[in-house]
């Protein structure tokens, strides 16, 4: 017999061991044994008689609790053993709630033992009910995504679908005695923040401590779910360009499958309660996903990257996005990060736990960044015409890659499916030559129906 998370050794008595059993108590359970030292040698206990009337008194009158104390002898030392049943129902020390984890006692305080008495009564804050809403307040276009998504993935067949509204929010759990809960308000609702006011996701570019542009995504949770991936993509990120023969290839720096995965988790984990948005950094080389949320008290960042069973944080809404086709059920959403990430040939990711903040920190693929010189107009402002729209940057940026090698007017406007020789030369040829990120293969005979342009240093 060893000390371990459900057994501890302690050498003599003291009332302050019931904080041990409470801890046992609002955990797993365990045992105690009295008249043990720390090496598991039995020290034997002088009062042993009376400690055995005394105990189980101070446990019910304390705790509130019953416990199982037995007297044993070992080479004609007594040591007494105390074990102790897990509680279905909070139980506190002079008010204080501790609890048993490894091998170590917590004292819970703020948001763990809000979380720790939410789990222990079965009372969630996403089960509440939003009396003033009704369903007629729901946004049509959530419900017309989550159909959509939910046929696409297979997960409901579109005869399952054919409900009114009221008849899926119910079947979806979302409503509790005719009631629109929470869960379906952040959900379904267009403007959840009249509800939780940080009910939205920031997402911002950073160039170390200053942030270049930022963008913030409002609506129901099935709206942002429906877009927040695509504008990390189409917005903050950049794609090394090659070609493999005549295909064009796209390489961005961080698995999308990756952290699609991790904005989902992000959704359905979050602890909306504390008014915090999801925030989304990008910079150079990290990706930064964080959310307000805790952990099950018997976790660590180190179980998150473990084999582990699924313990949504809100399993209402949770619930919603596997049927919609967004998440599993099986706990494998981290592993899948990781494997998205590896498929890539970036590192493992990374969780890093603060109090009541989690975040998941993503280091981008190398060989996929864009050289300094080669950086979004947004980085180098200097260099570039100030009323260049997003799509221009991104043509930019296409023509460039493909005249890794020299190519002709007329295979520039073809390759980017442009039909206007003026337009294109006033939009695109120019401002790249006097930037000087593309040349002339010519340039004594600008006219030469010869002519071709290179990009510089690409």
């Amino acid at each position: 017999m060893a000390e371990s998370q459900n057994i501890e050794w302690k050498e003599s008595w003291r009332d302050e061991y019931l904080k041990w059993i409470c801890g046992f108590a609002n955990a797993q359970g365990g045992k105690i044994y009295i008249g043990i030292n720390d090496r598991g040698d039995v020290t034997g206990l002088k009062n042993a008689k009376k400690l055995m009337e005394d105990i189980p008194n101070k446990i019910q009158d304390t705790l509130g609790i019953s416990a199982d104390v037995n007297l044993h002898s070992k080479d004609g030392d007594d040591y007494i053993e105390i074990i102790v049943s897990p509680c279905t129902f909070p139980v506190n020390y002079n008010g204080e709630y501790h609890y048993r984890t490894g091998s170590t006692k917590q004292l819970l305080r703020g948001p763990a033992l809000t979380n720790f008495l939410i789990a222990k009564t079965g009372i969630r804050w996403e089960s509440a009910v939003v009396p003033e809403l009704t369903i007629d307040d729901l946004d049509r276009e959530s419900f017309k995504i989550f159909r959509r998504e939910a046929v696409r993935s297979g997960r409901m067949t579109k005869s399952e679908l054919d409900i009114s509204d009221a008849e899926l929010m119910d079947q979806l759990g979302l409503l509790s005695n005719g009631k629109i809960t929470r869960a379906g308000a952040l959900c379904f609702y267009e403007n959840p923040e009249r509800i939780i006011g940080g009910c939205y996701v920031k997402v911002g570019k950073f160039k170390g401590s200053d942030i270049l542009y930022q963008d913030e995504i409002h609506g129901s949770l099935i709206v942002i779910a429906d877009r927040v991936v695509d504008i990390i993509y189409l917005k903050y990120l950049k794609a090394a360009i090659s070609y493999y023969k005549e295909t064009r290839v796209e390489t961005y720096p961080y698995a999308r499958e990756a952290v699609r995965e991790a904005v989902y988790n992000a959704l359905i984990h979050c602890n909306w309660a504390d008014n915090i948005p999801i925030q989304i950094k990008i910079e150079d080389r990290h990706m930064y996903i964080s959310n307000s949320s805790l952990l099950p008290l018997d976790w660590t960042s180190d179980t998150l990257m473990q084999s582990h069973t699924s313990r949504p944080f809100n399993p209402d809404i949770a619930r919603v996005f596997y049927r919609a086709g967004y998440i599993e059920n099986w706990g494998r959403g981290i592993q899948k990060i990781v494997d998205a990430c590896l498929e890539l040939g970036a590192d493992e990711p990374e969780y890093i736990v603060h109090g009541s903040d989690i975040m998941l920190k993503f280091t981008a693929l190398e060989s996929a960044l864009i050289e300094e010189n080669e950086s979004t107009p947004q980085d180098t402002p200097q260099d570039t015409p100030q009323d260049v729209t997003q799509d221009e940057f991104n043509n930019f940026d296409e023509i460039l890659s493909f005249c890794t090698v020299p190519r002709s007017r007329n295979e520039i406007m073809k390759f980017l499916g442009l039909n206007d020789s003026k337009n294109f030369r006033k939009k695109y040829l120019v401002p790249l030559l006097d930037m000087g990120k593309l040349r002339m293969t010519l340039p004594d005979k600008p006219n030469s129906k010869y002519q071709q342009y290179v990009a510089v240093n690409r």
